[in-house]
């Protein structure tokens, strides 16, 4: 039973976390939006071990979005460079968990700069 002082968007994570599992051939791709960053990572729910992860605070992030500030760019850069560092490990399929949160601005952004940098989903 979900507690009342859970949020919606902590609800609503809940109940997509008992739908889907990542495993390691197809781990789940989950994001953390904050006010000022966005997260990406890759997790194996089997074995419960986070196997790629990015942060929008990184140096790597920080070099990729020199010229074009602001948090759509910070998201486009975490999706492409999660792409990168999964491509590294030979993941090409993922499971997309946006964690309750709307499929819409950053998250939509971070999403669709993934596919187009080769992970699948």
């Amino acid at each position: 039973m979900v507690t009342k002082r859970l949020g919606g968007r902590e609800r609503r994570h809940l109940r997509t976390r008992k739908k889907i599992r990542g495993e390691a051939t197809r781990p789940r791709l989950v994001v953390f939006r904050s006010n000022k960053h966005i997260y990406a990572q890759l997790v194996d729910d089997i074995a419960g071990k986070t196997l790629v992860g990015v942060q929008g605070s990184s140096k790597v992030v920080a070099d990729h979005v020199k010229d074009d500030k602001g948090k759509f760019a910070e998201s486009r850069a975490i999706g492409e460079e999660i792409a990168r560092k999964a491509g590294e490990q030979g993941i090409e399929k993922v499971v997309f968990d946006r964690a309750g949160y709307q499929y819409h601005g950053r998250i939509k952004a971070l999403a669709d700069a993934a596919r187009k940098a080769g992970l699948k989903f």
